[in-house]
Parts: structure tokens; C-alpha cells; sequence
């Protein structure tokens, strides 16, 4: 009878402690929630809050340009207007398509070259692998602003001084590195199984490499792109030295900008080029994020 009586007893405990156990762990999960949560917001504002400051400044009046106030007052599109005004020299318009145009041209050079460097750092073995690769660690760790003396020197010479082709082929250099080895990590992590089937049904290293690894390859090759045309975009060093009045791209022109009043810092008008400048990146982010992430992500192959 004791025994019997004693058993309600230790599964009414037995539940009590589950119960316990579980509500320990939803209050746990609820504050990992929350300090995710927190955590997320803090990094929000901290990298938005520029943006946002930008944002108000270029409607912002020009005789009101430091006012402290965090909100829109004094509002006018007059320093767009500015921004654009080519009668005080700020060929903003012209600067938005050489950038365009550099910036694609610099990603489609980098795609088709570093695609097939990575895939061949990834599969193949050949005689001077590892010095290769070093290599191309070494270039992407090279400081740029060594290189301004000898590439003016060098396009001085050649008559390339000012041209587009003075401002693709150093973005290029810089771009490749980041291109190359974003793909090399993807392409080892792909398994061989694919390749080698492809193989046997009678492709060729190229037709598999084109028509099985390549279109596999896709999330990570359009992440790559879109990183390698924002650094393109983003040049500013190389740019200033080497480019002239007709070919510099926004970061140059947005640096000369003039304001509508002598002897006066356009800071409205640099501040509504810079949010004409920066708000496609930021719709190209926020458009193919997913994206973005999937090729981020997509080396991270088990097994």
C-alpha cells in the first residue's frame, strides 16, 4: 500500500520538474531573443545613423547646415539642384556614368578572369600552386597608394594618362584577389561526384566546368560581383591621380564639388550626392540580399 500511495507522489514530482525544466528553458530562449534582438538594433543605428544624418543634411537649407537638430527642418531640393549644376562645374551626371561604366567593366573583367583562376587554385594541380595563390595574397595586401608614383609614370609614358583605361586596369588588380579567392573557397567545397559524372558521360573539363560546376557556382559568382563592382564604385586613391575631368568617376567629382556661395564648403550639395550615389548600392543590397547570403553561405558544405 505504501508503494502504491508513494507513486502518485514521484510522477507528481516528476512533472513538477518537467514543467520547471521547461519553463527554465523558454526563459532562456526569450532572453537570448531579446539580447539577439537589442544587439540587432544597436548595430542598426550605429551603422544607419550616418546615412540618416546625410540624408537630413542634403535637404537641408544652406544657411542652416549645422543645425544640430535630428530631423528634417529648412527643407529644400535646392542642393540637389546644385549637385547637378554643371554652370558651377559639378558634372555629377557625367561622373554617375563614368562610374557605371568603369564599375561594370571592372567586374566583368574580374568575373571571367577570377572565376577560371579559382577553379583552377580549387581542382586543379599543377607545378607552382601555392606560389600562385601567395601571390595573389601578397597583391591583395599591398598598399595602393605605393602604387600611385609608378602607375602615373607608367600611363604618362604610354599616353594612357586620364583615359578609362588608366582607372580599369588598377581596379581590376585590386578587385581580383577578393574575386579569386571568394570562388577558390566555394569550388573546394563542391564535391567531385558532379564533375566526375559529367566527365564520363563524355564532357570535356570545360563543358563540365560550363555546364554542371558553373551554373552550381552561381550564388557565389553573383555575391562576388556585386562586392567587386561596390569596391570598384567606392575608388577613390587611384582615381583622384589618375583620372582627368572627363573620365573621373563620382568619389572624385563629389570631392570637387562647388557650392552655390564662394568661399563657402558645399556640405548640403556633397551631402545630396552622396545619398545619390549611395542609395543604389543600398537598393542593390536590399534587392538581392538573399542572394547576397546564399553566396555567402554556400561553401559551408558538410560531409
Amino acid at each position: 500500500m505504501t508503494l502504491a500511495a508513494d507513486r502518485p507522489r514521484s510522477l507528481a514530482g516528476s512533472r513538477e520538474r518537467t514543467t520547471d525544466t521547461t519553463q527554465v528553458r523558454v526563459k532562456r530562449h526569450l532572453g537570448q531573443k531579446w539580447r539577439t534582438g537589442i544587439q540587432a538594433v544597436v548595430i542598426a543605428v550605429w551603422c544607419l545613423l550616418p546615412f540618416y544624418w546625410m540624408i537630413v543634411t542634403s535637404f537641408r537649407d544652406v544657411g542652416f547646415t549645422f543645425d544640430p537638430t535630428p530631423w528634417f527642418t529648412h527643407f529644400t531640393f535646392a542642393n540637389y539642384t546644385t549637385a547637378f549644376s554643371t554652370a558651377l562645374g559639378n558634372h555629377l551626371g557625367r561622373a554617375l556614368l563614368n562610374s557605371l561604366f568603369i564599375g561594370v567593366t571592372v567586374t566583368i573583367i574580374a568575373l571571367l578572369v577570377g572565376t577560371s583562376a579559382a577553379y583552377a587554385l580549387a581542382r586543379l594541380e599543377f607545378k607552382g600552386k601555392s606560389l600562385i595563390a601567395g601571390a595573389i595574397l601578397a597583391a591583395s595586401m599591398f598598399p595602393g597608394v605605393a602604387l600611385i608614383s609608378p602607375l602615373f609614370q607608367l600611363f604618362t609614358d604610354i599616353g594612357w594618362m586620364g583615359s578609362y583605361q588608366a582607372l580599369i586596369l588598377p581596379s581590376i588588380s585590386f578587385v581580383l584577389p577578393l574575386t579569386v579567392y571568394t570562388l577558390a573557397s566555394f569550388f573546394r567545397e563542391m564535391p567531385w561526384d558532379l564533375e566526375e559524372a559529367a566527365r564520363i558521360d563524355g564532357c570535356t573539363r570545360i563543358q563540365a566546368f560550363r555546364r554542371i560546376i558553373l551554373p552550381l557556382a552561381a550564388p557565389a559568382v553573383f555575391t562576388t560581383a556585386i562586392l567587386a563592382f561596390i569596391s570598384s564604385w567606392n575608388e577613390y586613391l587611384i582615381s583622384s591621380q589618375l583620372s582627368s575631368d572627363a573620365t573621373q568617376p563620382v568619389t572624385v567629382a563629389i570631392a570637387s564639388f562647388a557650392g552655390s556661395q564662394p568661399h563657402q564648403e558645399p556640405y548640403t550639395a556633397v551631402m545630396a550626392a552622396g545619398t545619390i550615389v549611395t542609395i543604389p548600392l543600398v537598393i542593390l543590397v536590399l534587392v538581392f540580399q538573399r542572394r547576397i547570403v546564399a553566396g555567402l553561405t554556400a561553401g559551408g558544405v558538410k560531409g
